[in-house]
């Protein structure tokens, strides 16, 4: 894949606009949460931005794998890749947490306490994920 003039470039970009569309609408619910545009109902932004953040996370995770795929040996012992990883089961835990707890009817300290968690869990996914580039 790496010997191609365009595959990998499009994967990239694939992987980038996966991202975008996860984070992009996870920050969204997310401030809602933390009680920005309380105008906005809650359930109603949830139905539109939980989707999106899902094909997001199918996107980015498709072209993750295939991306992994092409460079296994290396990434294997990457300490930022090693990072990201756990940055994302970490991620994925806490969403799991939030949802099962019902954080989106419940919206108390802790619901707020976990979408600020989110949000740093996400951008420091995403730096990590910059810096198997660049280490």
């Amino acid at each position: 894949m790496r010997g191609s003039l365009w595959a990998w470039p499009a994967l990239e970009v694939v992987h980038i606009a996966g991202i975008a569309l996860l984070v992009g609408s996870l920050v969204v619910l997310e401030l809602r949460v933390l009680g920005l545009a309380r105008a906005l109902p809650l359930p109603a932004l949830a139905r539109l931005a939980l989707p999106v953040s899902l094909a997001g996370f199918g996107l980015a995770a498709a072209s993750g794998l295939l991306m992994f795929a092409a460079d296994t040996d290396t990434l294997l012992v990457h300490p930022a890749f090693r990072a990201k990883m756990l940055l994302l089961m970490a991620a994925g835990l806490n969403a799991a947490l939030f949802h099962a707890r019902g954080g989106l009817v419940r919206v108390d300290a802790t619901a707020r306490l976990q979408v600020a968690g989110s949000l740093l869990l996400w951008l420091a996914v995403i730096v990590a994920g910059r810096l198997i580039a660049y280490i």
